[in-house]
């Protein structure tokens, strides 16, 4: 092409891929004049950030009114500035991005990207393989400073529960992380929004956005602020409130009830991604049911469920006895005074 004009900008790569392909359904052919090069310590985050679209200079009128006749067209991908898209998302999590390129590949699931003819759409799985080790650090680090006394047994479990796939689905639901995936058709008719394993993967991927966006010390201060009120519950309750299946097993030692029993229900789903579903038992009554993406998750919800219900169970006893015990008073009425003894 000669004359090249710009007729786009954005931060976004799916956004950018958007209005190409719906050029090219124009039979107007665009470049990508500034490819996006999302580097691990960007010198000018904006100016790295940036996809330019340029068109013949004969087809630039043509192409600008195709834009603005489809941005309000929602297709998967919305012809919208990011700005706009994500500003409860950074809100919510209370971060702002400078490379508002970077949260949005940290939200396309790879259904998004299998979807996309043009090649441009990355999915975020190497930002959640980043963000797994980046969480995993500070996890361990928090852990560190803050429960000086556990020792090596106790600080893995409690991090093993704090960055395990339950716990990370309840933090992305937390800031309404599923209301925001970029997700292919399939994957959206099919619940994804809701599906632990996708919330959690994308958690992990958001984590490792805000550290290649920010750093150490912004992505040390958003996983502090997440998990303070887990790593509360640990300092007030201790491992317990980590280590569901220990929590479990001490409430039942001290009802003098016998130790819980943990059951395979059923396994579905390929090897690569299979499920896991398990019942917990106690004298052969179920008390819950709870699923994985491994057995030793699973288990670890189960138990949680479990001991969730036995203590709802005991304070709704205890709120029938209170009750009973204030009829009962009612009904005799006040003590009688205790007749004095006549002195010598």
């Amino acid at each position: 092409m000669s004359d090249l004009v710009v007729i786009f900008r954005t931060h976004s790569d799916v956004e950018a891929s958007v209005v190409r392909a719906l050029l090219d359904a124009h039979g107007i052919r665009s470049l990508v004049t500034s490819p996006v090069t999302h580097a691990v310590f960007p010198l000018n985050v904006s100016e790295l950030a940036e996809v330019r679209l340029a068109v013949n200079a004969a087809d630039a009128a043509e192409a600008h009114e195709i834009i603005e006749s489809h941005r309000s067209e929602v297709a998967g991908g919305r012809v919208v500035r990011l700005r706009d898209e994500f500003e409860g998302l950074q809100t919510a999590i209370g971060y702002r991005f400078r490379d508002r390129g970077l949260l949005e590949h940290a939200l396309t699931h790879t259904s998004r990207a299998h979807e996309d003819v043009s090649g441009g759409v990355r999915d975020n799985e190497s930002l959640e393989f980043l963000g797994d080790a980046v969480l995993g650090f500070l996890i361990a680090d928090l852990l560190y400073e803050d429960f000086p006394d556990f020792d090596e047994g106790h600080k893995s479990r409690a991090k093993a529960s704090l960055v395990s796939t339950t716990t990370l689905a309840r933090q992305a639901e937390r800031v309404t992380l599923g209301d925001h995936l970029i997700l292919g058709r399939g994957e959206e008719k099919t619940g994804g929004r809701r599906k632990q394993a996708l919330l959690a993967d994308a958690y992990e991927a958001l984590i490792a956005a805000i550290y290649l966006d920010g750093g150490v010390d912004a992505v040390r201060g958003f996983v502090a602020r997440e998990f303070a009120p887990l790593l509360t519950q640990v300092r007030e309750r201790g491992l317990a409130a980590a280590d569901h299946k220990s929590a479990l097993q001490e409430y039942l030692q001290s009802q003098d009830r016998p130790l819980p029993e943990y059951r395979l229900a059923a396994a579905a789903g390929p090897d690569h991604h299979k499920r896991f579903l398990v019942d917990v038992l106690v004298r052969g009554e179920v008390l819950a049911q709870a699923g994985g993406l491994n057995k030793k998750e699973a288990e670890q919800e189960a138990a949680r469920l479990a001991l969730e219900r036995l203590r709802e169970n005991a304070g709704a006893s205890q709120t029938r006895e209170n009750q009973e015990d204030s009829v009962r008073a009612k009904a005799e009425g006040p003590p009688k005074a205790q007749e004095r003894r006549p002195k010598d």
